[in-house]
């Protein structure tokens, strides 16, 4: 018994175990999980993160950096998205929202100490298992706000970490501009994500799970009743209850795949969210290769103010796109399409020219295409889904964009017999996107053809019955 903090009970003791620090309820949480996600995506040392392992503090070769360090994150990323997303739930979030601050921590800490290939792969290793509990992340403040909180919520949450990613990238660009040595931007890097471990300590522990806490509760309760009838209740009916569990969730999740796979249009947006995402990534990834490549031995290279600018710019084309009316569902594959080719052209460009700014220029124009288009994605997905499938859909998206990435980079990088240099990468990149482009143009132009089709033969129906209706 204790004071209720979320004032649910008024001004009677509370019995029922409310724990929400806050007097509003959702407050608290909101501004924790904002606080975190603005000092973890802070991390000013990324932009030139190419350049920091390439220049004369870890001394590795750009090949090296290419093929070696670089795809452990993409490799891991693939193996680990999955059991972190089944654990998550099952530890209710802050567990592994406190770990992916831990291995934030943890690896740049090796980043900014280590030295040779084998400690960069560790701390690209490391790197990747924050990247994949990106998922508790976005799925915790809906275990811990009502629901008529949801959409201000997401709205603050994602705000927070533009603000920290686009606040880092303009921070790392001042200092270096000021003529501050890269190893100092890893140091402020550390102390930011430091604090985010910190804050993430500070977060409420939600008291159920939000996708299987019905599978969870039978299966207690289960427990419970064989533990009051029987003496013998051991580790092996704990083991039992656990697998009963473990069952019932994979057979939760088999069922939801179906239902919301079954939409022939929501299927082809989360084809785009999951090979976009895969294309978005691999150019972030490999973008600082291709610009050192450009301008070699550049420390003053503006690489964290086009990232910033375009930031910014992705965020706004985001909102802009969110108060934009139009038939989405008619007119979204299309659209899908031709921004998408934009975006090919945008990187056919960049990888053609040997001007650094023009390079910046068209970097900026991908990013910012991007985004919203992402967004597009997100919320169309997001009209058709229940609440409690938000996690399993956007989770398994990632998971295939992640192992399409997986194997773009094998194939284009770590083949022996292809091991294509960074301008014939980014030449590979440009027509990926320009076979996407492809794809959903026809759909597109299929789906429009077909919803006029459909309206014509609906109006003509109706006069028809109109017709007859005057007739009798």
């Amino acid at each position: 018994m204790g004071f209720c903090w979320s004032r649910e009970c008024g001004n009677r003791p509370c019995w029922a175990g409310h724990y929400v620090p806050c007097h509003a309820g959702w407050v608290g949480p909101t501004v924790l999980l904002c606080i975190y996600g603005f000092c973890s995506m802070m991390r000013p040392i990324e932009p030139f993160v190419a350049v920091f392992l390439t220049g004369t503090y870890k001394n590795l070769t750009t090949e090296q950096v290419t093929s070696q360090v670089i795809p452990v994150w993409t490799y891991s990323s693939a193996v680990l998205l999955v059991p972190v997303l089944l654990v998550t739930d099952f530890l209710r979030y802050k567990p592994v929202i406190v770990l992916q601050g831990l291995t934030y921590v943890t690896a740049f800490l090796l980043i900014l100490v280590g030295s040779g290939v084998h400690w960069a792969q560790l701390a690209f290793f490391i790197y990747s298992i924050a990247m994949a509990a990106d998922v508790a992340y976005f799925s915790y403040i809906y275990s811990v706000v009502p629901p008529s909180y949801y959409q201000r919520v997401t709205g603050y949450v994602r705000a927070a970490i533009l603000l920290g990613y686009a606040a880092g990238a303009l921070l790392a660009q001042l200092l270096v501009s000021f003529g501050v040595p890269l190893y100092y931007l890893a140091i402020v890097t550390l102390i930011s994500v430091s604090i985010a471990l910190i804050t993430s300590c500070f977060l409420p522990m939600p008291k159920t799970s939000l996708f299987f806490n019905e599978a969870y509760s039978a299966d207690q309760t289960k427990s419970s009743v064989d533990v009051n009838n029987s003496e013998s209740w051991n580790f092996w009916g704990k083991s039992e209850t656990a697998a009963k569990y473990v069952g019932r969730m994979f057979r939760t999740l088999i069922l939801d795949c179906k239902k919301c796979y079954s939409s022939t249009m929501m299927l082809f947006f989360c084809i785009w969210a999951a090979t976009g995402r895969c294309g978005f990534y691999q150019v972030s990834s490999y973008i600082q290769v291709l610009w050192v490549h450009i301008q070699p031995n550049n420390f003053t290279a503006y690489n964290g103010g086009v990232d910033a600018i375009s930031t910014l710019s992705g965020a706004a084309a985001s909102v802009a796109v969110g108060h934009v009316s139009l038939e989405w569902s008619v007119w979204g594959e299309l659209v899908l399409g031709g921004f998408t080719l934009l975006i090919a052209g945008a990187l056919f460009l960049m990888d053609l020219t040997s001007n650094i700014w023009i390079s910046y220029t068209f970097y900026f124009l991908f990013k910012t295409i991007y985004m919203p288009l992402t967004t597009i994605c997100t919320f169309q997905i997001a009209k058709k889904l229940n609440r409690r499938r938000y996690a399993l859909v956007f989770g398994l998206n990632s998971f295939v964009g992640t192992v399409l990435q997986s194997v773009l980079t094998a194939v284009v990088i770590n083949t022996k017999s292809v091991q294509l240099p960074i301008t014939s990468q980014f030449i590979t990149y440009a027509s990926y996107f320009a076979a996407i482009s492809l794809l959903f143009t026809v759909r597109g132009v299929y789906t429009v053809l077909h919803m006029k089709a459909a309206r014509r033969r609906e109006t003509t129906t109706c006069q028809r019955a109109h017709t007859c209706d005057e007739f009798v």
